[in-house]
């Protein structure tokens, strides 16, 4: 992999990352469901217009428009609002990686490795460690709400391992026109807060420059980056690079938000970000000391007269 398609994902890693800490700015202002549904609408209006429909069935694009776009978003941002730190949920939410692994065994009858069923045993410890201690930076609803957002990312991921040949732009482009109007609906059932409208034109630059950063720079920017990469490389090379997420999620949270970890939240982190190296690089890992191992062993191996 050149040195030039390493940096474009580590700028789409960083993107993913501090945008956590953009939509916790962002919630200041917004409540979270209406954030949700605007920050879908300034991607797909009017990007629609003059975008062609994906080569897949409509059914794929309202599957993904719904799981990822109204239930994981919206339970992602409520949670956000009040009950967890934009650093521990960049971590929390690749939880997804483990959900997407037991449905894809449960549903579509796929093999479970070794590795990964260590990886997902060290993760429940991990999760464990943040329900037990929940000391100000999470509390056990945004817990519960963003492993469920991490479920629902893992329906949609199931709905996407089915889409082949799509252009990736083309079809987020598409899933970003079905949450606006269900999210703005449930934001004017369940949100108490002035009309719509009052509020939008009432935003400060911060909170729109958040809006478009969250809409434009980590959906459109970023996921074709990422489409592009995945183009040109194979998937094993390119996903583990997503293990950074969390990284730059805390990282930058500390510089943006001045949020810090305490001592348990470090522990699950560190058991979190194991449990998800061993789920998705467990394999490479294993065979790494495996042939480290045997080298070593080759070397200590007296000679013989013959050799």
């Amino acid at each position: 992999m050149k040195i030039k398609d390493t940096l474009l994902a580590l700028v789409v890693i960083t993107i993913w990352g501090v945008n956590f800490s953009i939509i916790k700015i962002g919630l200041e202002e917004l409540p979270p469901i209406l954030f949700s549904a605007l920050r879908f609408a300034i991607v797909a209006i009017p990007a629609v217009i003059y975008v062609p429909f994906p080569e897949t069935s409509a059914w794929n694009v309202i599957g993904v428009g719904v799981f990822l776009g109204v239930i994981k978003f919206s339970l992602l941002f409520v949670a956000m609002k009040a009950d967890a730190s934009a650093g521990l949920a960049s971590l929390i939410l690749q939880a997804q990686v483990i959900f997407t692994i037991v449905l894809s065994v449960v549903i579509l009858k796929e093999q479970i490795k070794k590795t990964q069923i260590i990886g997902i045993i060290i993760s429940i410890a991990g999760f464990s460690l943040f329900f037990f201690n929940t000391e100000g930076n999470i509390t056990y609803l945004g817990l519960s709400l963003i492993l469920l957002a991490a479920f629902s990312w893992g329906i949609s991921n199931l709905i996407m391992k089915r889409i082949k040949d799509v252009n990736l732009i083309h079809f987020m482009v598409w899933v970003s026109l079905i949450p606006p109007l269900p999210l703005l609906i449930l934001s004017l059932l369940i949100e108490e807060t002035t009309t719509p409208a009052t509020l939008i034109l009432s935003l400060s630059p911060q909170a729109w420059l958040s809006l478009a950063y969250v809409g434009y720079i980590s959906t459109l920017v970023a996921f074709a980056i990422w489409g592009w990469l995945l183009k040109k490389h194979p998937a094993a090379t390119i996903i583990p690079f997503a293990l950074l997420i969390p990284v730059t999620g805390i990282i930058s949270s500390s510089f943006i938000l001045d949020e810090r970890l305490t001592e348990s939240d470090v522990a699950g982190t560190l058991l979190i970000m194991i449990s998800l190296i061993m789920c998705v690089l467990g394999d490479r890992v294993v065979n790494f000391w495996s042939h480290r191992t045997m080298l070593k062993k080759s070397a200590e191996r007296p000679k013989t007269l013959f050799e």
